[in-house]
């Protein structure tokens, strides 16, 4: 894993427990639940067509919040500007994140992440 900041990503992995494969199996297994979800399957099935490229690009996104690697290189807000989703939309996602997180990541490390998504749902829902 290449990290712009390798002295704090090795600090935050010693700390949280979080690595690149557990990070890549949540992402897998959150978005396998998504995708199956009857109120989020319907938000993602139009608009992603390539979900390998998709999963990889969330793997760096969440490698670049919860261990400051800085290999994501996007703009969330304008990607998710516009969608049909409500405050129940991420209510959803976040359960599922939550439960997904808490399955596989070490105790820290899904206590990282869930509060990061919670900080991440409420601003996009802005």
């Amino acid at each position: 894993m290449a990290s712009a900041r390798p002295e704090i990503t090795a600090a935050l992995m010693a700390e949280t427990g979080l690595d690149e494969a557990i990070l890549r199996d949540l992402m897998h297994r959150f978005y396998d639940r998504v995708r199956a979800d009857p109120l989020l399957g319907p938000v993602f099935a139009p608009r992603i067509a390539d979900w390998p490229r998709h999963l990889e690009r969330m793997v760096d996104f969440w490698s670049s919040v919860a261990l400051m690697t800085g290999r994501y290189h996007g703009a969330p807000m304008p990607a998710h500007a516009g969608l049909p989703v409500t405050w129940a939309h991420f209510d959803r996602w976040l359960a599922l994140f939550r439960a997904t997180a808490e399955e596989i990541c070490p105790l820290a490390g899904a206590a990282l992440l869930v509060d990061r998504a919670g900080r991440i749902a409420r601003s996009l829902h802005r």
